[in-house]
């Protein structure tokens, strides 16, 4: 296999005229430039200059061997200036796994703003709740994931995966509009004991949030009807079937429905970005910088989210 740098050699001195000045182009010794031609030489088996005693003339090998490297050592440029991009999370492949209110609200700005900073970076999005995108992330099937834990509902992540806290979120009771509590600022959770709920799905981290403050404030919730898309609680919501509580991300404003707190309640469901560590995969450094921009973004635009510090 031909030597790329021999090659380079090659068109600097035909380009200069001589071994002296091509090794001044270069930063080498005259001496330098002389064993890599006949390095190349012995490559091609071939001779490349004919020497005189003051100058030198290449041979027809010497002015094919020039044009033909042309177009490779261009493209070993290109492969070169690639892989700096790669290292650098310029170029490649980011592949990315979020929960859907995620992917709603904090994504759109995210990835907008990624894809501008970084357009040479194909992006693949897969979506799942944390129990099933945290082993994708372990296995490298994917390089980040958006996840969340409630503050009532303790969790840790595996050890090998990095963890950023990008935003966290206020817990929203939903009343129907017509419901007597409906015009209160806050609602104290031991007044809603006799109420019928419309809960995520048994056990999410959602469903158990809910059961624990219930707990809390001393009563167990009737759970009647369950769903783990909100745009259905909403729905159920809106048409006075009961009462439920969401994070502050999944709260979708819209007539029949009211949005309030509840009184003392300080629990929180906290949105973080688990990853592999960005050694793996440069690009995971540029989209998690990136996501803490877009969380900051939303924090202010958006009531009940607070962007992680």
């Amino acid at each position: 296999m031909l030597n790329p740098v021999h090659l380079r050699t090659l068109t600097a001195v035909v380009n200069a005229g001589s071994f002296a000045d091509a090794a001044r182009r270069l930063g080498y010794t005259a001496s330098a430039v002389s064993q890599q031609v006949a390095a190349l030489e012995r490559a091609v088996r071939m001779p490349l200059f004919e020497r005189g005693a003051h100058a030198i003339r290449p041979t027809p090998a010497a002015l094919y061997l020039v044009r033909r490297a042309a177009d490779a050592l261009s493209a070993l440029d290109a492969l070169e200036e690639d892989a700096r991009g790669m290292a650098e999370g310029r170029i490649g492949r980011l592949r990315l796994g979020s929960f859907p209110t995620a992917s709603q609200r904090l994504l759109p700005i995210g990835l907008a703003s990624y894809a501008r900073a970084y357009p040479s970076v194909e992006i693949l999005l897969d979506e799942g709740e944390p129990d099933e995108l945290i082993p994708l992330v372990r296995a490298g099937e994917l390089d980040l994931a958006l996840v969340y834990r409630y503050d009532l509902v303790p969790r840790a992540w595996p050890g090998d995966l990095g963890e950023t806290p990008l935003l966290a979120e206020d817990l929203l009771l939903l009343l129907p509009e017509r419901h007597p509590l409906a015009i209160a600022g806050a609602v104290a959770p031991g007044d809603l004991g006799h109420e019928t709920w419309v809960a995520p799905r048994e056990g999410t981290a959602g469903a158990s949030c809910l059961r624990r403050l219930c707990a809390e404030a001393g009563f167990e919730p009737q759970l009647d009807y369950r769903s783990n898309d909100y745009g259905v609680i909403h729905g159920f919501v809106r048409s006075g079937l009961g009462v439920a509580l969401v994070p502050a991300l999944a709260h979708l404003p819209g007539e029949g429905v009211v949005a309030t707190r509840l009184d003392g309640v300080t629990a929180r469901r906290h949105v973080l970005a688990a990853h592999r560590p960005a050694a793996v995969n440069p690009a995971v450094t540029g989209a998690v910088q990136t996501l803490r921009q877009a969380a900051a973004r939303l924090a202010d635009d958006l009531p009940g989210v607070v962007a992680a510090a």
